[in-house]
């Protein structure tokens, strides 16, 4: 049942317009942290890591978030219609696997935005910043711990827009949420609160490595925020019907 439910919620992204965000929003963000590390070179002299923390400052804190909030809310805007949701309590489809095939469906998203901004990040670093060489490959090591903690934030705004009729209160809670990881990250309880996992995770606006030593707890983090996240909407669609 998994599969076919994953099946059907990918075929709601044929001809979606989630499309034109996925690529407008990462142009959006890499012009801003290409800007904003171009007005600051005199300050800013580490080069491609640099360019990196400028980037993912504003790709962390506003877009991701921003991104996720609205596939998740795309995701469920159907069952969201009419008497849907009633329709889905009867079905013989278990309500977890649905909010699993959703997880899944936006977690391939969030990868592939994740690669995109790599590739806008080399871009940029090239043709605007004219840096010297290829990023260093501790970069790509850093995109791939954003990608794992960016899991606890999919599976966050998937109970929110399953909680939430509206389709743009969970888009402002995920800028909102953004922000607070910044605040958390600045604080040193980046490993506490599931926004800041993935800011964590890619090191956003970080000249150190935030997570030396701390990997151990960083996975745990992660997998202690998912699990959460996946029990508390299993009682939610076991317990009781959703409301806006």
């Amino acid at each position: 049942m998994l599969k076919r439910c994953i099946i059907a919620e990918n075929r709601k992204l044929h001809a979606s317009p989630i499309w034109v965000m996925f690529f407008l929003l990462p142009i959006i963000s890499a012009g801003y942290g290409t800007f904003n590390y171009l007005q600051n070179l005199e300050i800013l002299k580490d080069k491609w890591y640099s360019l990196w923390t400028q980037h993912t400052l504003f790709y962390s804190m506003f877009f991701f978030p921003a991104m996720v909030a609205v596939y998740a809310a795309y995701l469920w805007r159907l069952e969201h219609l009419g008497h849907n949701w009633n329709i889905i309590m009867a079905s013989p489809v278990k309500p977890l696997d649905l909010f699993a095939a959703k997880f899944v469906v936006v977690a391939k998203l969030a990868l592939l935005t994740h690669g995109f901004v790599f590739l806008l990040y080399t871009f940029c670093g090239k043709t605007f910043a004219h840096l010297p060489g290829w990023p260093p490959i501790e970069l790509s090591f850093f995109l791939l711990r954003g990608a794992l903690g960016a899991l606890a934030v999919i599976a966050a705004q998937l109970v929110l827009s399953m909680l939430i009729r509206s389709f743009a209160v969970p888009v402002f809670l995920a800028l909102i949420g953004g922000i607070s990881g910044i605040l958390a990250s600045s604080k040193g309880f980046a490993l506490l609160w599931p926004y800041s996992l993935m800011q964590a995770g890619m090191n956003a606006n970080k000249s150190k490595d935030v997570l030396d030593g701390g990997y151990g707890l960083f996975i745990a983090s992660c997998v202690i925020w998912l699990i959460a996240m996946f029990i508390l909407a299993d009682i939610l669609l076991k317990k009781k019907d959703v409301r806006a």
